[in-house]
């Protein structure tokens, strides 16, 4: 998939203008693919590339506040209007199909979470399956944490180089090889007037409406996350369940207890991988995930 491949889009979420790249013949099942909290489009690139192949028509989207889409402007970040845009984004992928048929989702981490809970919330249907990507309602708060405080670490501050961001990131994923490819790390990145290099998202997102780290654990509450999957089991929605082995966010308790809500849905466990399950085992990843998208187009 080349640059010529790819046609940037246009989304209108709840309040905000969400932009996606879309790829793929314009006839193959549609999915969206919803990244993690502090990662933009670009962390699924090498997804995309391989959904594309293989048949399917991907809209790669990045969340509010993230990447090349629209800042809250009143700092919104709340699960609510997350999984309203996905809604949003989805209903647009169902009317741009030629049978307009409702799009899959593929949600990692943040884009899980707003997936289960947009599925999950409405009467309407939103999906035709759904893919979580090492999330589901009960995680580790250890791992949450340590989410944060990576995110929190250089948000003010920024970094003086594109080395400093690979040794940073380097330090948070020890298990992984460091990044070589500086360049690719500038599509999550900003280099404002001052030369710095900071993330590529607002940082009302992590800091919350009134500037505090604490709104954000709203994201991330079992209950209502659980209620959601009761739904998407009672539906029997086609469900997919990623987990990194290695992961600290999502415990292996964590996803015996999500298999025990939704019964139906399928499990991959992936060794050698962390919660960045695509990153970590790419292939392994995109394996599991094609198999599951096939079974359902």
């Amino acid at each position: 998939m080349s640059d010529r491949d790819r046609t940037r889009a246009e989304f209108a979420g709840a309040d905000v203008t969400l932009v996606a790249d879309i790829t793929g013949p314009v006839d193959g099942p549609p999915v969206v693919l919803l990244h993690g909290g502090g990662q933009t489009r670009h962390s699924w690139h090498h997804t995309a590339r391989v959904l594309t192949g293989s048949g399917h028509r991907v809209a790669n989207l990045d969340l509010r506040g993230h990447g090349d889409s629209e800042w809250a402007r009143d700092g919104d970040y709340s699960l609510d209007a997350l999984a309203a845009d996905v809604r949003a984004v989805a209903a647009r992928a169902a009317e741009l199909d030629p049978r307009h048929r409702l799009p899959a989702l593929v949600g990692a981490s943040l884009g899980g979470i707003s997936s289960l809970v947009a599925i999950g919330e409405t009467d309407s249907q939103v999906a035709r399956g759904l893919v979580l990507v090492d999330v589901a309602p009960r995680i580790e708060r250890g791992g949450a944490d340590r989410i944060g405080s990576f995110m929190m670490e250089h948000m003010d501050s920024g970094f003086g180089s594109l080395e400093e961001v690979a040794d940073a990131i380097a330090r948070y994923n020890p298990h992984r090889p460091r990044p070589t490819n500086l360049g690719g790390l500038e599509k999550n990145l900003r280099r404002r007037a001052d030369g710095r290099w900071y993330w590529h998202w607002d940082p009302a997102f992590i800091k919350g409406r009134r500037g505090s780290p604490d709104e954000t654990r709203s994201l991330t509450e079992p209950t209502r996350l659980e209620a959601a999957a009761k739904i998407v089991a009672a539906r029997r929605l086609p469900t997919l369940l990623v987990r990194g082995r290695q992961s600290d966010l999502l415990s292996a308790e964590g996803a015996r207890a999500f298999l025990q809500l939704v019964p139906h849905a399928r499990f991959v466990d992936v060794a050698d991988a962390g919660h960045m399950v695509a990153g970590d085992r790419n292939d392994a990843f995109n394996d599991a995930v094609v198999d599951f998208l096939e079974t359902i187009s």
